[in-house]
């Protein structure tokens, strides 16, 4: 029997949004692998993809912006037998929030983290983020981006992320994936290509993207890995690889704690919190 996360809020995304694509493959591995509701909680900022969070009928915080990661982190401490999903966008987690992104990879805290990124403030109109192009323009930036983007692929590997995937915003890819994080135990981070039709299209990403399962890629190999990364860096690019880039099994922050294996032991659900 599989579990209804459907809401009856008419989602607001522009129409043909790639959001909707993200969506359906998110509910479809959810409802895959969550047998209970009450066993799941999410978590969401500010931005585009964060209002994900009215078009899950699920339980969870929609927090403030760039606190995505620390929110996850408090509700795995107060009760470790949750699945906690975390859903940001590029600017969400990379420029308020980019402290809490890095620490979240380094802890090891079990929790999937989801991060749209289509290179721009998008909620905002189309303000550059830190994964934006050098040389975009836009009402802010009138002489075009002069400064380097960020590589949150790299910046997830250096930190000690121990699942690091990238996909593009397809169903079946975005499925796929999900249903590897959610069969993973640490920390989960998947970057979803993304591009913004309105203030940020590419039309020709999707020809430049190639499967790194396709191509044998071996996700234990952290040089592998960081090699993979460099190939694209989020400003012109002629391949860009999709897939889990990295997953190692390192020790679970939660599990490290006597007093949280105590509340594990208990298999309470979200309704038992505090009690």
């Amino acid at each position: 029997m599989t579990i209804n996360i459907n809401t009856t809020t008419k989602p607001t995304w522009c129409p043909g949004c790639f959001n909707y694509q993200t969506l359906a493959g998110i509910k479809s591995a959810l409802t895959k692998s969550v047998k209970k509701k009450e066993d799941i909680a999410i978590v969401t900022g500010i931005g585009c993809f964060p209002k994900i969070f009215d078009y899950l009928n699920l339980n969870g915080i929609n927090t403030l912006h760039g606190r995505v990661p620390p929110t996850c982190l408090g509700i795995k401490i107060g009760n470790p037998n949750l699945t906690v999903l975390g859903f940001s966008g590029d600017g969400d987690a990379y420029a308020e929030g980019i402290e809490h992104t890095i620490h979240a990879a380094r802890y090891n805290s079990d929790f999937k983290y989801i991060v749209s990124n289509n290179q721009v403030f998008a909620l905002t109109v189309g303000q550059p983020t830190p994964t934006t192009e050098l040389g975009f323009t836009d009402k802010t930036t009138p002489l075009g981006v002069k400064t380097q983007p960020i590589n949150p692929i790299k910046l997830m590997l250096a930190s000690g992320a121990s699942f690091v995937a990238r996909v593009s915003a397809d169903t079946k890819q975005v499925e796929y994936v999900m249903d590897e994080a959610l069969k993973h135990k640490g920390f989960a981070f998947i970057e979803i290509l993304q591009p913004c039709i309105t203030f940020h299209p590419d039309l020709e990403y999707k020809n430049k993207i190639y499967s790194l399962e396709k191509n044998k890629h071996n996700k234990t190999d952290f040089n592998e890995a960081w090699k993979r990364a460099e190939e694209f860096d989020y400003n012109t690019a002629k391949k860009i690889p999709i897939g889990i880039f990295y997953q190692v099994t390192k020790p679970v922050f939660e599990e490290q704690f006597p007093q949280l294996m105590e509340l594990k032991k208990k298999k309470i659900g979200w309704k038992n919190i505090g009690r």
